[in-house]
């Protein structure tokens, strides 16, 4: 039995008429009813009364008109998710991102594609840049944001943001009466750091302006996590020196300064498998690069 048969079976018992059946199906009268006695002989049960003057179903025709039916619907709705899956319109899609991300350029995006593809399942994962390239080899997430520099083979990458450091400080302290604070007023201060095994992009700026600026930053607490770093400002056991989009993580107690000398911009990009042809991800990609183009 081939799915065709179905097909014609369901007109004719739905029309109760070859000749409309057969208008239907856009085929001649006579191999349709050619087929429909090819579907009982092969089944061995007889489906519908014929007479000169009308067609009728069988009580065995009735009960396989019914399956008949829900068959072919399975089949069409298996189409159709195909089709929606071959256009990323369905499906799921994991997303691991560093805490600034959420400050910044990840919201729009994740609401956009939202509003674009519904239907698809988004997870999100706040993760470390160390952690995620980890993750991405490990196929736990689909695509990641965080901070070059990222040197994978296996990896590609689009830059999507470049932003200044800025300090974060305790609204207690002495320099948070200033409007902009110079990088050599920290020199004698305690720093928050992410470790550099965890995010070695930005520890390593850090490190760079001050070793610039004439001095080694003394490490008073490490946090791995944005908004444990911000906390620990706000507990006033250091300061930290923090991409400014971090502004937007508005933390009782902590007040965010902009720095006197010129410095150097920290970039924030999106990684995913070279390798990887999911559809769901491409249209993400697609989205977000559509998005970074416009803006």
């Amino acid at each position: 039995m081939e799915f065709r048969h179905l097909r014609y079976f369901i007109a004719v018992a739905e029309e109760l008429h070859f000749g409309r059946a057969a208008a239907r199906l856009q085929m001649a009268q006579p191999p349709l009813s050619q087929q429909i006695r090819q579907l009982e002989n092969e089944i061995g049960v007889q489906l519908l009364h014929r007479t000169k003057r009308r067609v009728e179903l069988t009580h065995a025709g009735a009960m396989f008109l019914k399956e008949a039916q829900a068959i072919v619907a399975h089949a069409e709705q298996a189409i159709q998710v195909a089709q929606q899956a071959s256009h990323g319109k369905i499906g799921r899609l994991a997303v691991g991102f560093v805490g600034s991300a959420m400050y910044s350029v990840l919201p729009p995006i994740l609401r956009a594609f939202h509003h674009e593809a519904p239907e698809v399942k988004l997870t999100l994962e706040e993760l470390t840049t160390a952690q995620q390239i980890d993750a991405l080899h490990k196929q736990h997430i689909d695509v990641g944001f965080l901070r070059p520099p990222i040197r994978d083979a296996l990896l590609s990458t689009e830059p999507l943001l470049h932003e200044p450091l800025i300090v974060a400080l305790a609204d207690t302290h002495p320099l948070a009466q200033a409007s902009v604070v110079s990088i050599h007023a920290l020199a004698a201060e305690p720093f928050i750091l992410f470790p550099r095994s965890y995010g070695p992009g930005l520890y390593d700026h850090v490190f760079d302006l001050c070793w610039q600026a004439g001095f080694v930053p003394q490490v008073a607490q490490e946090a791995i996590e944005m908004h444990t770093l911000v906390s620990l400002v706000a507990a006033d056991l250091g300061v930290a020196l923090v991409p400014a989009s971090l502004q937007q993580l508005q933390r009782v107690n902590v007040v965010y300064r902009s720095l006197q000398e010129a410095v150097p911009m920290i970039a924030l990009a999106m990684a995913w498998r070279h390798n990887d042809t999911t559809p769901v991800l491409h249209r993400f990609l697609d989205l977000v690069k559509a998005q970074h183009s416009a803006s």
